[in-house]
């Protein structure tokens, strides 16, 4: 693999990265996406992306062959010193960038089984959120997650970072709603739904029989009242009488954990 040197902030190569990192648009526009850290690089290729490019700190150079060695077929930077702290977000203590393709996210595309159990999120707005909810989903060993009228873009480096790079590694689907709930009952999936209700079961007493999907809607305004209508059990987790409310991300990290348990996955 060929090393070219970048050496001025104005080179053609350094200022598409800056936009992939900086525009969801320009994401979108070019199908391309940032990956920046040895960890969230090493998920993306276990997880099958394709790459087109990679940007190394000037006194890394050689440090990252044996990481790169599934990927040759790239092209291959070394960046300047002070144009790479310039690049990254990460403060210094990462010397790698990573330019890869976006994979299609059709609702159509994905594949499940009889006894899925899948997380759905209904229009996630914060990246950190979408990435700390990929991170549970993964350890605790969900078969795929299904992101519901999205509000940010699945590429945003901060969800990356958030997920430490799992994002890569469970399957994923996008689409609205109404495209997702006629996509579970097509497939006889159960509905639970995190919500407030009359005839809402406590999250324990459960029994989380698959195929299942969780669906967890926003800390601000909580689900759609689609899914309220179409869910089959409505959930609660309790809490002191002192909080109204968990962080998204501990919500269904409890969920997920507990269908696992109650289906014997650990």
């Amino acid at each position: 693999m060929s090393v070219k040197i970048l050496s001025s902030n104005k080179n053609p190569e350094l200022k598409k990265l800056r936009s992939l990192f900086q525009k969801a648009r320009e994401r979108k526009k070019l199908n391309l996406f940032v990956i920046e850290g040895v960890r969230e690089i090493k998920k993306a290729i276990t997880g099958g992306y394709t790459f087109e490019s990679v940007f190394i700190h000037e006194a890394a150079s050689n440090d990252f062959d044996p990481l790169l060695k599934p990927i040759q077929n790239v092209l291959k930077y070394s960046i300047k010193a002070d144009l790479f702290e310039k690049l990254s977000i990460r403060s210094g203590s990462e010397k790698i960038i990573a330019v890869a393709k976006n994979k299609s996210h059709d609702l159509s595309e994905l594949k499940l089984n009889d006894d899925s159990i899948i997380l759905i999120i209904e229009a996630p707005e914060k990246p950190g959120n979408i990435g700390a909810l990929f991170r549970t989903a993964t350890a605790s060993k969900m078969d795929a997650v299904i992101i519901a009228n999205p509000k940010t873009d699945f590429y945003n480096p901060n969800s990356i970072r958030s997920s430490l790079g799992t994002l890569f590694l469970l399957p994923t689907a996008i689409a609205s709603s109404k495209e997702v709930i006629a996509f579970l009952k097509e497939r006889k999936i159960i509905i639970t739904t995190a919500a407030i209700h009359p005839h809402a079961m406590t999250y324990d007493q459960f029994d989380y029989n698959p195929p299942l999907a969780i669906v967890m809607g926003t800390e601000s305004t909580g689900l759609d009242k689609l899914w309220i209508e179409e869910t089959n059990q409505n959930l609660i987790i309790p809490m002191a009488d002192e909080v109204d409310s968990l962080n998204l991300s501990v919500s269904a990290g409890i969920l997920m954990y507990e269908s696992q348990r109650k289906n014997n996955r650990f």
